[in-house]
């Protein structure tokens, strides 16, 4: 599982059929620090994240094993928002307090 923030969509509207009814979202990797990291990441949308969210992702295989995903040809999947994270008893991450 890797952390990410949603920096963009992802409009296909010619694409393989199982594909169809999934939301896609730009992801900019992050690492435990909340920090930006290289690289891009297009998943597939198992949880309504919007804009600007940090989310929990998961990539290859582990990515079709959701409702959403299962059985489609995905190798990134979003599957959770992240509502507050905590390393080493320090609050790194809290939704709450984002502007």
């Amino acid at each position: 599982m890797l952390l990410g923030r949603v920096v963009g969509t992802l409009v296909a509207t010619r694409k393989e059929p199982s594909l169809e009814g999934l939301k896609f979202l730009v992801l900019r990797q992050l690492d435990i620090n909340g920090k930006e990291v290289s690289g891009y990441r297009v998943a597939a949308d198992a949880v309504g994240a919007g804009l600007g969210e940090v989310v929990l992702y998961a990539t290859g295989s582990s990515a079709r094993m959701t409702k959403v995903t299962d059985k489609r040809p995905c190798d990134g999947v979003i599957m959770a928002i992240v509502d507050m994270l905590e390393v080493d008893g320090v609050v790194t991450y809290n939704k709450a307090e984002v502007g």
